[in-house]
């Protein structure tokens, strides 16, 4: 009876692991619907758009300089996720743009000398704390990088600068190329440019998109992408610029270049919600090793019940990122399989514990089944 009532267990945590693990089991729709009133684009909970072809470097791309324009307003203040991005096969993660609540996050992968590529960045503090639309600019040339808020100087960083070749390769609108990290809100202009704007630059695209619903360029300036957001239908956002570079809009949401396993070292920060998920992983896992541990103990693995009870959540845990891997809702990552492995050996060593032994030596028949003490005579039994 006892060890039907394990079996019942194990499945049971099995069961509800894999389920927490790949819900909702699918792609879901992509949450991106064009604007009612006005021009624009509103993102939901999942929501991607991705350039139907490669942003190539122009003339002057050794000089290291370029901008961009985004018009946007997000749902809520206090959430985060991606505004945009530049992927390449050879760097993943080459220029985005993150809402980490009021802050927005500046990141690119910055030459290095002879270390090769880094990714480096900086944040700037309160910059969404107003609620309603902003319209943000962020510039970079010989003068480093400036960020604008409503055409208004809201940072400057003066030893950090966009490499000539960050704002290329493929372009994601509102989401990460590389895990699912959605933004919230909505879109009501994009603009990239090969060049540095100057202030007054700045302010007069600020003024006259904001008012006329389109940005006065001039044609110093090398516009290479431009959405208006004006079709107010289809799934196909097009590139007034010279690029013709389109946006698309998929049917059913979808990670760029999803990867598999992340490593632990890109994975790691000091931020709350890594160190959150880290526990959740752990002592979700604990379950695993003690109810797994304790039915081996009825089995002829008696003697190893701890260490195959690891394997099998390793293996539990590697089965879900592997599969999270083909989901774009879920994350496929070694932190995940690391804290996994930890939580299962965790809960194999409660069950081993001297309080644990005591209260099971109490269970009918649990002393006969012979897996008290290390006596093995009823283990094949």
């Amino acid at each position: 009876m006892a060890k039907k009532i394990l079996d019942a267990l194990c499945l049971a945590v099995l069961c509800t692991i894999l389920a927490l693990g790949l819900w909702p089991f699918h792609s879901p729709t992509n949450e991106v619907s064009w604007l009612r009133a006005g021009n624009g684009l509103s993102y939901a909970r999942y929501g991607t758009a991705m350039s139907s072809g490669v942003f190539e470097a122009g003339p002057n791309g050794s000089e290291g300089a370029g901008s961009v324009e985004i018009w946007l307003q997000p749902g809520n203040i206090w959430d985060s996720g991606t505004l945009l991005s530049f992927s390449t096969s050879a760097d993943l993660y080459r220029f985005s743009l993150r809402e980490t609540q009021t802050d927005l996050r500046v990141q690119a992968a910055i030459a290095d000398g002879a270390k090769g590529m880094r990714r480096s960045g900086f944040d700037v503090d309160r910059l969404f704390y107003r609620a309603g639309p902003s319209f943000i600019t962020v510039t970079s040339g010989a003068r480093g990088t400036a960020v604008y808020r409503d055409g208004i100087l809201a940072r400057r960083v003066a030893r950090w600068r966009l490499g000539g070749n960050q704002l290329t390769g493929r372009l994601v609108l509102g989401d990460s190329p590389g895990q699912g990290d959605s933004w919230q809100g909505r879109f009501f202009g994009l603009a990239v440019y090969r060049v540095e704007l100057s202030p007054e630059q700045v302010l007069r695209h600020y003024e006259s998109w904001t008012q006329t619903g389109k940005p006065e360029i001039g044609k110093d300036e090398d516009n290479a992408a431009l959405y208006l957001f004006d079709e107010h239908a289809g799934n196909v956002v097009h590139n007034r610029a010279s690029s013709k570079v389109d946006l698309l809009i998929p049917k059913t949401y979808t990670v760029l270049d999803q990867i598999f396993l992340e490593p632990v070292w890109t994975e790691f920060g000091m931020t709350r919600s890594y160190w959150g998920a880290a526990l959740k992983n752990i002592v979700g896992f604990m379950p695993f090793g003690f109810c797994f541990c304790a039915r081996l103990a009825w089995s002829r693995y008696q003697k190893r019940a701890a260490l195959v009870s690891v394997v099998l959540g390793a293996l539990a845990s590697l089965t879900i990122e592997v599969l999270q891997s083909r989901l774009p809702t879920r994350d496929s990552g070694t932190t995940d399989l690391i804290t996994n492995t930890l939580g299962t050996w965790i809960g194999a060593a409660l069950f081993g514990s001297m309080t644990v032994q005591a209260l099971l030596a109490k269970v009918p028949g649990f002393k006969d089944a012979g897996v008290w003490n290390g006596d093995r005579r009823g283990s094949n039994r």
